[in-house]
């Protein structure tokens, strides 16, 4: 199995297509007032580095990551279904994790929910501890908030 991770616009036609059905999954799993994933548009304007993962030639993940003065934070992590289970999301993470570093920032942190608990694994496996909510979030019941210190 060969994966790739490019660099690339969120609204790029593979960007998109894998955030709608990252959208339509999240819809399902929590309401709309715990839902803090940013749009396509929000992660272009907000400068969001994008990556997407391709297997064999087919993008089957992607996030990203936008960068603030003293941290970094996780945006918009997503693999297919189909793909699960390959270790693709922590190859998409740790790219983004570089990126982060060669910015110079050394904390990367992430809200993700509490009834996602494969992805709260994931986190926990590389390396992320649950904190308090930071930035403009508040604590709601159904976000869990994670860091990682990068050095």
């Amino acid at each position: 199995m060969t994966v790739e991770l490019r660099r690339d616009d969120a609204l790029g036609p593979d960007a998109l297509d894998l955030i709608e059905q990252s959208e339509a999954e999240l819809a399902s799993i929590y309401p709309a007032e715990v839902r803090y994933a940013f749009s396509p548009k929000e992660l272009t304007e907000a400068g969001v580095a994008f990556l997407v993962a391709y297997r064999n030639g087919i993008a089957v993940g992607c996030g990203g990551v936008a960068r603030y003065d003293d941290f970094a934070e996780l945006k918009r992590i997503f693999v297919t279904k189909a793909a699960r289970g390959a270790r693709i999301a922590g190859r998409i993470v740790e790219g983004l994790e570089d990126i982060a570093a060669k910015a110079g920032l050394v904390t990367v942190r992430l809200e993700t929910g509490e009834a996602s608990p494969e992805a709260i694994r994931l986190y926990e496996r590389i390396g992320y501890t649950r904190r308090g909510p930071f930035a403009d979030y508040e604590e709601n019941g159904s976000s869990v908030f994670m860091e990682k210190r990068l050095a």
